[in-house]
């Protein structure tokens, strides 16, 4: 059936809309203009309205304290530190204590600025016309002059514990921020540059959790320690043994290139740190011929038969050495720390 042989019966007929309304029926889209304006309390009762500048006062002073006690918080609790706060459970002191503080500090500028615009500004409802985007001379002026109707009608001038009590907490806060630039990272002070290694501390082959003696190190073999009293369970392992794992490798003392290597050998055994300078990579390799060993990330590779040199690859620097010996039962020992620190290049190195 096309649309020609469709029956105009059932279509509704066109309606004269200007004539439709019955007289004396209201406009169901008329514009029912503005309500009223009913005074508050505030505009009325001074003392309502000095109330009301205290509540406000109060706010952003509370907030000034908890700004304050966000900061405190980076002084008084340990990164570490675990506490049960019902009922959240086990929590972070100080991951909690800097979210309560801020959150609470952010809260009361915002209700004081709130409560503030609902009891002492202005609340008379303005209706304005739409205006073209461009701003023409005379917008600006009114806006202008709209900007001086709102301070003037803000009492900001005149109310001046809120003014004076708002500009301390606003210039307050930023200082959150600045504080939370610690969080990009704690200093490294000394601890890149110290490790366990110590004088008279025993080197412990990693395999067999046992003092290393010479007769244990044959020639061309590779041998991994770690330094005395040091517990796979304890919870600074991890960062101790990145700093502290020895690469033990015995050459014939005439092969030893260089003389300080030589000094700070025992009997042809070598102890240089186990950690790539170029990105902290644990180097694993050894080719007994050369004395080379290889780091597996990116092919530095390093001579220990001439002080650790790097001899190719990205890495900055030679292997630092620990100066080793043998104590009175016959294990070998650390003479004391390495000389340079271990690993990559940081910025406090030199």
């Amino acid at each position: 059936m096309s649309s020609q042989e469709i029956s105009e019966e059932g279509l509704p007929a066109e309606q004269d809309t200007e004539h439709s309304l019955v007289r004396g029926e209201e406009d169901p889209f008329a514009d029912p203009g503005l309500p009223a304006h009913r005074p508050r309390i505030q505009d009325i009762d001074e003392r309502a309205a000095k109330r009301s500048e205290r509540t406000v006062a109060l706010m952003f002073t509370l907030s000034m304290l908890a700004t304050i006690g966000f900061i405190a918080s980076y002084v008084i609790f340990p990164v570490d530190k675990i506490v049960f706060i019902w009922p959240f459970g086990h929590v972070s002191a100080l991951n909690f204590s800097l979210g309560l503080t801020l959150g609470v500090a952010l809260f009361l500028i915002g209700a004081g600025a709130v409560h503030w615009a609902r009891t002492l500004m202005s609340d008379v409802e303005v209706a304005d016309d739409r205006h073209p985007i461009e701003a023409t001379p005379e917008v600006k002026a009114k806006v202008l002059a709209d900007f001086a109707d709102g301070a003037r009608e803000s009492a900001i001038g005149r109310r001046k514990l809120i003014r004076n009590t708002m500009f301390g907490a606003l210039a307050l806060v930023p200082l959150s921020g600045v504080v939370l630039l610690r969080d990009l990272g704690p200093l490294p002070e000394k601890k890149l540059r110290n490790t366990l290694w110590a004088k008279g501390k025993q080197l412990v082959n990693m395999n067999t959790m046992e003092p290393l003696r010479p007769e244990d190190v044959v020639v061309g073999s590779l041998t991994f320690a770690m330094p005395e009293g040091l517990e796979e369970d304890a919870h600074d392992f991890q960062n101790q043994i990145a700093k502290a794992a020895l690469m033990i490798v015995r050459i014939e003392p005439d092969d030893i290139k260089d003389k300080q290597s030589r000094e700070w050998a025992h009997e042809g055994i070598v102890a240089f740190s186990k950690i790539c300078t170029h990105v902290g990579c644990p180097i694993s390799l050894y080719e007994q011929q050369t004395h080379h060993v290889l780091c597996p990330c990116h092919q530095s590779t390093f001579d220990l038969s001439d002080g650790a040199r790097v001899i190719f690859g990205p890495a900055g620097h030679p292997l630092p050495q620990l100066r080793i010996g043998v104590n009175s039962e016959g294990n070998l020992e650390a003479l004391g720390d390495f000389a340079e620190p271990v690993g990559p290049a940081f910025w406090e190195r030199g």
